[in-house]
């Protein structure tokens, strides 16, 4: 077997067999297989697309190179949720203790932040003492005991994933949906979970710009699902304007408190409640419906509150910040206003440039090794389709002394567009689509 024919069959348009994807992506990782000879079978696939089964062997053959995570050791029903990742997307943090009132156990891996979106590790670890590094008898134990675990990404999830997608990154073939759902499932179907519900964002702050573009990655990762016998639903939902009111670490942390206990934004608590409902459908303890009248009821209860308290204490975090997230949560005091230039509409919402605005008040990474900064973020105050006359604030900013908050401005200013018109109903629509 040669890499050269492999290369020529897909630049050809024909299916690769599961031994040639095999080959392609073990070699790679051996450095058996050189860069630009996987460069150009990266090419090939992005002209030529892959079938259903090819996604699927090259998930396995990414997924294979590394690690596994088996959550046989946790007892009960385990449903992962996976988000394509946004702006303001604090969903985890509220969703966990959702899940877990309900009978189910959430032992979930999650990243850090990178450019515009932010990171749920990140925002967990605004909360004082928070540890998310955990040894696997820690992560199993915690699960166990409190239903909610929710730790750092280990090193050796689908290296090859990693490798792979750092030459996707220079040899422009990032945006191709068979190369990205692949990568997507590669990781998520390493843990070993009984099912995953897929949050897969569209819009301006999405990977996906077009609702077209996002329901096709969508089916595609239902279908790796589905071949590797994995309970899946994936939701289409809007990153036209960022999520709740809040981009940044401690602001969103308080934001999502606020909505395990029934105090949060509209549209997220609305996410939240849909997610919930539909990690209980696939793991058949209730029904999708009746799901959230029970959620419902737990949070007016306090018992998802309760939840929180005892997994974040499980993980060495400040428990009292449930009951008093603004003591506990540094949020900075330095506050500016950002202001309607004009009378009019909430037209169009540059959600991506929102999320760079967070990133270079300190809230985010431009690199890896920058440092956060959690006192930092936006709060916004205006949506899309709201009316404001000129002078009235559409967000506040919050800053530091290291803020590069001029930057910050500029970019919210280039990112709202005010308009006489209302926008299209459906820019800001929540759900597009559901695949189950």
């Amino acid at each position: 077997m040669r890499p050269y024919d492999i290369i020529q069959k897909k630049r050809d348009g024909f299916e690769n067999t599961t031994q040639e994807i095999e080959y392609m992506i073990e070699g790679f990782v051996k450095s058996t297989v050189p860069d630009y000879q996987m460069a150009a079978w990266l090419m090939a696939i992005y002209f030529n697309h892959m079938t259903a089964k090819e996604r699927y062997d090259l998930t396995m053959a990414m997924l294979e190179s590394g690690d596994k995570i088996d959550l046989s050791a946790i007892e009960g029903v385990k449903i992962d949720k996976h988000s394509t990742g946004g702006v303001g997307d604090k969903t985890t943090i509220c969703l966990a203790p959702m899940v877990a009132s309900m009978g189910l156990k959430v032992s979930k891996l999650s990243g850090r932040g990178l450019g515009h979106t932010g990171g749920t590790i990140d925002k967990l670890e605004a909360i004082p003492g928070f540890r998310s590094s955990l040894s696997e008898k820690e992560f199993i134990d915690i699960a166990n005991k409190y239903a909610v675990v929710v730790a750092g990404q280990t090193a050796n999830i689908a290296p090859a994933d990693k490798k792979i997608y750092a030459l996707r990154d220079t040899t422009a073939t990032v945006d191709e949906v068979s190369l990205i759902s692949a990568s997507i499932m590669s990781k998520k179907l390493a843990v070993m979970s009984d099912g995953i519900v897929l949050d897969v964002k569209t819009g301006s702050g999405a990977f996906m710009k077009s609702v077209s573009e996002s329901v096709e990655l969508a089916k595609a990762m239902v279908d790796i699902a589905k071949l590797n016998q994995k309970k899946v639903i994936a939701l289409v939902t809007n990153m036209n304007q960022p999520l709740g009111e809040t981009v940044g670490n401690s602001i969103e942390v308080l934001e999502a408190i606020q909505t395990m206990k029934g105090e949060g934004p509209k549209d997220l608590t609305e996410l939240c409640f849909e997610l919930a409902a539909r990690m209980i459908q696939i793991s058949g303890i209730d029904t999708y419906q009746n799901s959230k009248i029970i959620l419902e009821k737990n949070i007016r209860s306090g018992k998802v509150a309760e939840i929180a308290k005892k997994w974040i204490q499980a993980q060495g975090g400040e428990p009292k910040v449930i009951d008093d997230p603004e003591s506990f949560l540094n949020i900075s005091s330095d506050i500016l206003e950002f202001k309607a230039k004009k009378d009019g509409y909430i037209f169009k919402i540059d959600t991506q440039a929102v999320g760079v605005a967070s990133m270079v008040l300190g809230a985010g990474r431009a690199k890896k090794e920058d440092i956060i900064d959690p006192s930092v973020g936006i709060k916004i105050v205006k949506k899309l389709g709201d009316y404001v006359k000129k002078g009235d604030v559409i967000a506040y900013v919050y800053k530091s002394a290291a803020s590069n908050y001029e930057e910050s401005m500029k970019l919210l200013e280039h990112a709202y567009i005010i308009d006489k018109e209302k926008p299209d109903s459906d820019e800001y629509k929540l759900i597009y689509d559901v695949i189950e």
